[in-house]
């Protein structure tokens, strides 16, 4: 899976900021998906106290679970830790593991925000974005927006609200844990997007794609 387009990482700060702002118009909040039978978990984690970035990914056969694929990559991090442009850090990375895949995933469902992010592109909309490809933010924290809690029960979800605009949805996987912060990243409405996820959860509190990617990212 090699990007529809691409872009410079060796940016500053102020400059990655405005390539959120000027990417964030592409970013489609509807349904546009074909058939899916191959969805994807993306994490990524650190070694070497961070100088090295180990980004993972775990394919898995669709509404089954079982696991098809998996790929790893490692590369040296070049970008430092800035809340709100972690794409900046982690994406590079993250490309280079979904190249090694045999067969391209249908959806990614990626360890980050969607469009719960300050600027509305967090590292599954602009993952989504780079390949063309449906994705959905699931996170375990939430990284800007107020909510409700929802109601203790599962798939209970209460709206994240940010400036008057419902930017996702507070999750509750499992009874009696803490819910996670699912938001449209590109080609999936919030709608499905919660569907999907709920799909994936089997005993646990992450679906299975992320917590298979969770469990490679972090070895």
């Amino acid at each position: 899976m090699k990007p529809v387009f691409s872009h410079p990482w060796n940016l500053r700060p102020v400059e990655a900021i405005a390539l959120q702002q000027e990417l964030r118009g592409r970013v489609i909040l509807d349904d546009r998906l074909g058939p899916v039978q191959r969805v994807a978990g993306v994490d990524v984690g650190f070694e070497a106290q961070g100088t090295v970035t180990r980004a993972a990914i775990a394919v898995l056969r669709y509404p089954e679970l079982e696991v098809l694929e998996t790929a790893i990559a490692r590369r040296p991090t070049t970008f430092p830790y800035l809340p709100g442009l972690l794409s900046f850090r982690e994406l590079p990375a993250v490309l280079e593991a979904l190249e090694q895949l045999r067969e391209l995933p249908d959806m990614l469902l990626c360890d980050g925000q969607g469009i719960a992010h300050p600027r509305r592109l967090g590292i599954a909309s602009h993952l989504g974005l780079l390949v063309d490809t449906p994705s959905i933010g699931v996170a375990k924290t939430r990284l800007c927006g107020t909510h409700e809690e929802p109601p203790n029960q599962r798939g209970a979800w209460t709206p994240l609200w940010a400036n008057g605009e419902m930017i996702g949805a507070v999750l509750r996987t499992r009874p009696s844990v803490k819910p996670l912060y699912i938001s449209s990243g590109h080609r999936v409405s919030l709608e499905t997007a919660i569907q999907f996820v709920m799909a994936c959860c089997t005993r646990y509190r992450l679906p299975e794609t992320t917590r298979h990617a969770h469990r490679l990212a972090s070895g």
